[in-house]
């Protein structure tokens, strides 16, 4: 049976952290909203749950170090209207060769970001438990951000400026009817519920290889679209050594040449306060989309993590207490893509740090749904 449960202007599918602070640009600017979710917001089988996140600075391009600095509003924002805190202060450390300190400090210059260049012995006075490959880059405005509350967050604040929340809606289909400013979009959930709506956010993360082909874009959209691949990563958590379990831990990414960069940061719940989440940046296998993903721990994966641990990371015991899998949604130049045409806007493909600029991304969101203003270039369609 047919159930028609909602008519809003605005459509927001997914409800992680991109959707969710989309939805809430969008309501804050008065428009009727529903935000519906396949399962429920930031759930663990997407890439927007749990408590720990990096937020930095360094980027080796201007362009992204100033959005971050422009995202930082957002955070304050959403923070005061909601009464959370979102992000726990802690110092960023970049090093490595395959960092470039220097060259990443000349950017941080170029943008106004405080920081300071280190060497490694003055590095290791500061933080005993990292060992220093090289000079170290230091952000003191660095954060871990607390992904799962920042969606409950957006979407409470979306809720309180009137939107609509929708659990539990796998989306079968999206139907078009009309063109241009008189298009209008039935979204159908897999057991006959419909909600119509004039324009379509699209904020899927890793199902949007599932759904891409099937929004009704323009083929000369569609062929413009950067590849975007989804794959399956592998994070540990590894316990604070005895003498550093109540030091005040940086965030750290380290990469030597050639190599994929390393990070580590505290693990926040998700570790039950105890240890350190390590990772390697980009390193996991190929998925066609979120729902084919295993949940198999890649060994080969941990191995490389601990073994970068035991060199550069005297603080913990290397010795993963918990493994786990987590989704990157991909582009080829790990660009965001936020753009779209006769009414559907896709938002995706964060690859794998779009976290940190969880409030920005809706306020670009809005701003191309609605046409309030540009998004930046790298972001579109071309």
């Amino acid at each position: 049976m047919v159930r028609t449960v909602g008519v809003s202007r605005f459509l927001v599918v997914g409800a992680g952290l991109a959707g969710a602070c989309a939805a809430w640009r969008l309501a804050q600017r008065g428009h009727e909203v529903t935000l519906l979710d396949r399962t429920r917001p930031a759930a663990p089988d997407g890439s927007s749950h749990g408590s720990a996140r990096i937020l930095r600075f360094a980027y080796p391009e201007a362009g992204y170090a100033a959005l971050v600095v422009r995202a930082l509003d957002g955070w304050r924002e959403l923070e005061a209207a909601s009464g959370t805190t979102l992000l726990t202060p802690a110092p960023a450390l970049d090093h490595g060769a395959g960092r470039d300190p220097r060259a990443l400090a000349r950017v941080l210059e170029e943008v106004g970001v405080e920081h300071e260049l280190l060497s490694p012995s003055e590095a290791g006075d500061r933080w005993p438990q990292v060992t220093a490959d090289g000079e170290v880059l230091h952000q003191p405005g660095g954060a871990v951000l607390d992904a799962e509350r920042t969606v409950h967050a957006a979407v409470a604040e979306a809720r309180a400026h009137g939107a609509q929340l929708l659990t539990g809606w796998p989306l079968a289909s999206l139907e078009r009817s009309g063109h241009g400013s008189r298009a209008r979009f039935t979204a159908r959930a897999e057991d006959g519920r419909e909600v119509e709506a004039a324009h379509v956010v699209v904020a899927v993360g890793g199902w949007l290889p599932d759904v891409l082909g099937r929004l009704g874009l323009p083929p000369s959209f569609l062929a413009g679209m950067p590849p975007v691949v989804v794959t399956e990563e592998t994070a540990v958590h590894l316990p604070y050594a005895e003498e550093h379990a109540h030091d005040a831990w940086p965030t750290v990414i380290h990469q030597r040449p050639g190599e994929l960069p390393v990070y580590a940061l505290p693990g926040g719940r998700d570790a039950d306060h105890r240890g350190l989440k390590v990772a390697q940046h980009a390193a996991g296998q190929r998925v066609a989309s979120a729902a084919h993903r295993s949940g198999v721990v890649d060994r080969a994966a941990v191995a490389r993590v601990v073994a970068q641990a035991r060199q550069h990371l005297p603080g913990v015991v290397p010795e993963p207490y918990a493994e786990t899998t987590c989704l990157y949604t991909s582009t080829p130049t790990e660009d965001f893509v936020i753009d779209g045409a006769d009414g559907v806007t896709v938002v995706s493909a964060c690859s794998g740090h779009g976290g940190k600029f969880a409030p920005l991304l809706g306020e670009l969101a809005a701003d191309a749904a609605t046409g309030d203003a540009p998004v930046p270039e790298r972001f579109t369609v071309s």
